[in-house]
């Protein structure tokens, strides 16, 4: 049953995640000329030219699905269909929404369009990756590829490919409007990972301290945070000590700093950010 509802919860993800990386192309990418790789930016470059030469636009759905029948034939060929079936079906619904969704320039200024379209595609991306699905397109070309030249990274392969489609873009676009696409670039990987690993939104202090047991009790008390002590050793003092983790939420961390500094001004207090806590106090893990 809890598969079942697994695989409803994922193409449900990937079906609402499609039509927001569809919206952004449909109605920011494509009537602006922003060409951010991948097949459907090729799409973009092959519809401008196409008008350009032919008096004809050749939509961007098509171009999509045209691309990635071949390469899904020789993903079913090499690594069997159970590789293949999640990103088949988020390519079949990026294809459909393209198809569905308008084409309509929705902003004239430049800027405001960048930061919408990243935002609709980088949340689209980030639910789409979410269930360790892809669109395909150049992530599948690159895994064909990498199966064949073993010693490149699919990664590196990715950034090569897609690079050479933003260069295309600019040959096309000009390259005012490919610099405008490499920062939708940079904003959906930051929009992406955020959903993928969640948002910065607590703090871990590891506290050295030789009142660490006082200073844990404080906390515990003030806070109502846990804290675990580890046993440590100065290597330079060659002393025992305790050294303490503690994970707040980021309006608890200036308390906790004033908590420890109260208690042993010489305390030696290290600050990072958490991007995701599952547990008491915090979010709940779900099935």
């Amino acid at each position: 049953m809890k598969k079942a509802q697994k695989k409803w919860k994922d193409l449900a993800y990937i079906a609402i995640g499609t039509f927001f990386m569809a919206m952004s192309i449909n109605l920011v990418f494509d009537p602006m000329g922003l060409v951010t790789g991948g097949v459907t930016g090729f799409a973009i470059v092959v519809k401008h030219i196409s008008s350009l030469i032919f008096e004809l636009e050749i939509p961007v759905w098509l171009t999509n699905l045209l691309c990635n029948i071949p390469l899904f034939l020789v993903a079913l060929w090499k690594k069997g269909r159970k590789y293949i079936m999640k990103t088949l079906s988020a390519t079949v619904f990026l294809t459909l929404w393209l198809y569905v969704v308008p084409v309509h320039q929705m902003f004239d200024d430049m800027l405001l369009a960048v930061v919408f379209g990243s935002l609709l595609a980088g949340g689209g991306i980030g639910m789409v990756f979410s269930t360790l699905a892809t669109t395909g397109g150049t992530d599948l070309l690159c895994a064909l590829i990498h199966d064949k030249v073993k010693y490149l990274s699919i990664p590196r392969l990715l950034a090569v490919v897609d690079g050479i489609i933003v260069i295309l873009g600019a040959a096309v676009f000009g390259l005012n409007h490919a610099l405008y696409a490499i920062m939708i670039v940079y904003l959906v990987s930051r929009i992406s990972d955020s959903i993928l690993q969640g948002a910065k939104f607590a703090k871990m202090a590891q506290i050295i301290s030789d009142s660490a047991d006082e200073i844990a009790q404080v906390i515990m008390q003030t806070l109502d945070r846990g804290a675990t002590g580890v046993n440590a050793q100065g290597m330079y003092s060659k002393n025992d000590k305790r050294m303490l983790y503690c994970v707040v939420s980021k309006k608890e961390i200036v308390e906790l700093i004033d908590i420890v500094h109260q208690i042993d001004p010489k305390a030696f207090v290290i600050v990072s950010d958490v991007r995701e806590v599952v547990g008491e106090g915090f979010m709940e893990y779900r099935q």
